[in-house]
């Protein structure tokens, strides 16, 4: 995905309030007229953000994909660009019936039609949908003559809009493709946007299925492999460490080679498989055998593989290596220590 090249054409602006706590709500069909200075600046502020997610979903729901409403608007619109002026306002509507939780702050909607954004290689048309809700305060110096005066004033963040997504016109009989933003995580009160608003699934992607195997290999380390064996935390440290080191000096996943390669023994081969069924089962999900591993989803989640050991609040020693290095014992009078060996200080 490159959106360097990426032209604003349409933006329409809505108020969508709390259903249930102020009920305001105001919308319009209008495009609002931009020079191409603000629509550059624009641009920016909607598009930067996305360089840097790799996530892809698309459209779903339960019964038929005829039944999920911004899918359907979408498909208007891609039809005809010039309708985004009217369908956007049941875009903004549809929001604003999901906007019932105690904790949904209002915000502005802008509903924005792109063109000339690269999608796997071809430059295809988008549909952006973003909620701005925080509001950033300003001075601002006045002259009038020789004299100046200071005047405070609030707009909105220049930096990020707090909720996005950005729908390319491509797969659209499979739900299209899409990626999203949400600065406020994945709070109860904020799945109204993916869940109840655009309704959406991610697609298995390189990206998706490597974050899934990093974070069962995780999960395993932390709470399979030392609830079936006597383990400590530097034995688990040294699994951590081949796991992501396994990723990170690999093209591809194959299960058969990772067993192999990280946990060795056929007793922990056997505690892994099982560990795998019930997260597939918990998770509803099928954990591949093989596919291709993603960079980005290995840099991004080494951050959480830190073999790091907590010794009371006093020390705290991160394991990168060698676990031949360090030793673990206790003195004749009770107290547990750790031994490490190095050959030079950094």
């Amino acid at each position: 995905m490159n959106l360097t090249n990426a032209k604003l054409l349409h933006l329409t602006l809505h108020y969508v309030g709390n259903k249930i706590n102020d009920g305001k709500f105001t919308s319009t069909g209008d495009f609002l007229p931009l020079n191409e200075d603000l629509s550059e600046k624009l641009t920016q502020y909607y598009l930067n953000r996305f360089s840097e997610t790799y996530e892809r979903y698309r459209f779903f729901h339960a019964s038929s994909l005829k039944f999920n409403e911004v899918y359907n608007f979408a498909k208007d619109i891609f039809k005809d660009p010039e309708s985004l002026g009217r369908v956007s306002q049941s875009i903004a509507g549809h929001l604003f019936d999901q906007s019932t939780h105690p904790n949904i702050k209002p915000g502005e909607l802008h509903i924005v039609y792109f063109q000339q954004c690269e999608y796997n290689g071809k430059a295809v048309d988008a549909l952006g949908i973003f909620k701005t809700e925080t509001k950033s305060g300003y001075f601002e110096v006045n002259e009038k003559g020789k004299a100046l005066s200071l005047g405070y004033r609030e707009g909105l963040d220049a930096k990020k809009p707090e909720k996005g997504c950005l729908i390319f016109n491509v797969s659209g009989s499979e739900g299209y493709e899409l990626c999203i933003l949400d600065s406020q995580g994945k709070h109860a009160e904020t799945q109204y946007w993916t869940d109840h608003f655009l309704g959406i699934i991610q697609l298995s992607t390189e990206y998706a299925q490597t974050t899934q195997l990093l974070s069962l290999a995780k999960g395993y380390v932390s709470d399979g492999f030392s609830e079936d064996f006597d383990v400590n935390k530097k034995d688990q440290a040294d699994m951590l460490n081949r796991s992501i080191e396994y990723f990170k000096t690999h093209d591809s996943f194959s299960k058969k080679e990772f067993e192999k390669e990280v946990l060795y023994h056929p007793e922990v081969i056997k505690s892994y498989r099982k560990f795998e069924q019930q997260y597939e089962q918990f998770n509803d999900i099928e954990v591949p055998d093989s596919f291709d591993i993603s960079p980005q989803a290995v840099k991004k989640q080494q951050r959480v593989f830190k073999s790091i050991l907590k010794l009371d609040k006093n020390f705290h020693i991160y394991i990168h290596g060698n676990r031949d290095l360090i030793e673990r014992g206790v003195e004749k009078d009770g107290r547990k220590f750790y031994k490490i060996y190095f050959d030079e200080e950094q």
